[in-house]
């Protein structure tokens, strides 16, 4: 057979005939023979299945056939030994040993689809490399066999578990290739992979599977290889959801960066798999401990969403509301909005910088424009304008007597570092005497542009179905609550400047206040006693003296770290201006300023410079710089200067 090979590479064109000659005599008494061993033959034919010549090429692609032929012989046992000579001879610029290589792989496939026994470990890894493969039909090719082994029939025995990471990254490779044909089957392996796994009742690794799927998800941009990469993370962590909290702090950073994709259908797929995260809990455990882990799991992720909010604040301001909307409608909103809240509260605690309170301010200022606007927050707004109900038995009837009180003095301790979201907190609670003590301390702060422009905006917001029930309860004139709450938005009316908005709030008071002229009520006056039968006798869990402290605190905090950032800069402006002068006044060592004498004209010079230095300009002195060699030298230097 090895003078066989150098003969189909002679360029004799004779030497070529004979060679065919030959080939098919040695073919004849190979399928003849009774005592051909395979074995003996395989070495050769690795050994030239490597080379590139078209002839050589076309002998082996002959001689596999015709052996695969031979009943007696079984080259599929023997596949892993030439699989990948025949793959590559797919790419050869001769077309018919393209389209023989071709035949021959297909001959292989069928017969592998039905075989009882498969080695697939070394099949797998020639079959991802060709994954990865510049030409289009050896890709093609491969992610076909690739398919047929995930539904073969004899793999359903947990016989290609040990190789589904290596699989599954052939399988991403092809999601994304810029053929239709080569994504179509691609998607489909992934899906009967991903089923196939989700459904065995065998064990397998994670470490392997998860270790490909970030990977897929920091390397990959396309959308589809993400999405299916968060599909499998989001399956694995149903399924083996004990096991996968090993692997969460390894997870969690990449499903952080994840946030930041251009693609929403991205970002939300990504949002489930943390909401997942935050849920897991491992089973077997007690109550009390599965309640306390699901707390840790649950705050871990919150807690690592704000981060990455303080980190980059662009991802805050276009994807922030799209990504907490989701976290509520996953989760608790209820859950999500304390939890970000005491979050908040514990990073802002005294000493904190002028950074942090402000990204606490923004972050709290986000959280109350999505609770006042967004649907997915119906509940909780639900329950937060029961906080101060006087109709206990209508709570009672609802079993939870005191939840919105608690879930209103929880968001109350956050929200004061933004003072328009506290007010219209209180609002949106019917806190309608908190409300007007909380505006009276505005004339405490600094009124600057955010300040005013948020308080148009939340005078827009008392026009939208939101705040109905508040508008509607401007009509109760003669109960004790309507004058607070007149005051109170009065006073948001004093605040603003001549605007629309402005107008607008003033329109709708002046026509409140004709009604009541109208009705000949006459302006009821409340008291602060105990015997009072406003909003402060329903705060029996906590009092209004209490919150306004709390909010003057939290405002005395704001501004005792502006003061400190303010010593700090004048401070860091001092030492620069000490250091300028100390460079000044200090000579290079070792140097000495001389002041050159000018003995021609010696007084002109220093008339000159007396009147310079009576106008105010410093005088221009011609100066070298000399070594001091002698004392004399330096006494001179002296009596010049």
């Amino acid at each position: 057979f090895e003078g066989l090979a150098k003969l189909f590479a002679d360029v004799d064109v004779d030497v070529k005939n004979g060679a065919n000659l030959l080939d098919r005599l040695m073919k004849d008494i190979v399928t003849e023979s009774d005592s051909f061993h395979v074995e003996q033959f395989l070495p050769l034919l690795q050994t030239y299945i490597r080379r590139t010549n078209p002839y050589i090429r076309q002998l082996l692609v002959g001689w596999i056939t015709v052996l695969d032929s031979i009943p007696d012989v079984t080259m599929i046992d023997y596949l892993p030994d030439f699989l990948d000579g025949l793959f590559n001879m797919l790419s050869d610029s001769n077309r018919e040993i393209r389209q023989a290589a071709d035949s021959a792989l297909s001959e292989f496939l069928r017969e592998l689809s039905v075989s009882t026994v498969v080695e697939f470990g070394p099949i797998v890894s020639i079959l991802a490399r060709q994954c990865h493969s510049k030409e289009r039909l050896n890709r093609l090719t491969a992610i076909t066999w690739l398919a047929e082994l995930i539904q073969h029939p004899y793999s359903g025995k947990e016989a290609l578990l040990p190789y589904h990471a290596e699989v599954l990254g052939a399988i991403m490779r092809c999601i994304s290739d810029g053929e239709v044909e080569i994504r179509l089957v691609a998607e489909r392996s992934n899906d009967d992979l991903l089923s196939f796994v989700r459904d065995t009742s065998g064990s397998f690794e994670l470490r392997p599977l998860l270790d490909t799927l970030t990977t897929e998800l920091l390397e990959k941009e396309d959308v589809p290889t993400k999405m299916a990469a968060l599909r499998w993370i989001n399956m694995l962590m149903k399924k083996r959801k004990d096991d996968m909290n090993e692997f969460v702090h390894d997870l969690l950073p990449v499903l952080l960066r994840t946030l930041s994709d251009p693609s929403d259908t991205v970002v939300l797929l990504d949002l489930q798999v943390l909401s997942r995260i935050s849920l897991a809990h491992k089973e077997g455990m007690e109550e009390a401990m599965e309640s306390e882990k699901e707390e840790a799991q649950f705050s871990l992720v919150l807690n690592a969403i704000l981060q990455l909010f303080a980190n980059d604040r662009n991802l805050l301001e276009t994807r922030g509301s799209l990504i907490i909307r989701k976290l509520c409608v996953l989760l608790n909103a209820e859950s999500v909005y304390i939890r970000m809240a005491e979050a908040l509260d514990e990073s802002s605690l005294e000493g904190a910088d002028v950074a942090t309170l402000e990204f606490v301010s923004t972050m709290v200022q986000t959280l109350n424009l999505i609770l006042l606007t967004a649907s997915e927050l119906h509940d909780l707004r639900s329950i937060l304008s029961e906080s101060f109900d006087q109709d206990r038995r209508k709570r009672a009837k609802r079993g939870g007597s005191d939840d919105g009180a608690k879930v209103f003095a929880s968001l109350f301790h956050c929200w004061c570092h933004n003072p328009v979201s506290t007010f219209s907190l209180c609002l949106l609670a019917q806190a309608h005497d908190l409300s007007f003590a909380l505006i009276k301390r505005f004339s405490d702060l600094e009124v600057t542009v955010g300040l005013l422009m948020q308080i148009d905006k939340l005078v827009q917001l008392l026009e939208s179905p939101i705040f109905i029930h508040l508008r509607l309860q401007l009509l109760d004139v003669d109960t004790p609550y309507h004058a607070p709450l007149l005051k109170a938005l009065y006073g948001l009316l004093m605040l603003l400047p001549q605007s629309d908005a402005y107008r607008s709030l003033n329109d709708r008071l002046t026509a409140v206040c004709n009604l009541r002229d109208n009705l000949g009520i006459s302006p009821t006056l409340i008291f602060e006693d105990e015997t009072s039968t406003t909003t402060l006798t329903a705060m029996n869990s906590f009092k209004c003296d209490r919150l306004l402290e709390r909010f003057d605190t939290v405002m005395n905090l704001h501004g005792e770290a502006k003061e400190r950032q303010q010593e700090e800069a004048l401070l860091h402006e001092q030492q620069q201006h000490q250091e300028q002068q100390q460079n000044a006044l200090n000579p290079s060592m070792g140097n000495e300023l001389a002041i050159v004498p000018n003995h021609a004209g010696a007084n002109h010079d220093i008339a000159s410079d007396t009147r310079s230095l009576t106008n105010g300009v410093s005088p221009r002195l011609n100066v070298r710089r000399t070594l001091t060699n002698s004392p004399r030298q330096a006494n001179t230097t002296e009596v010049q200067l």
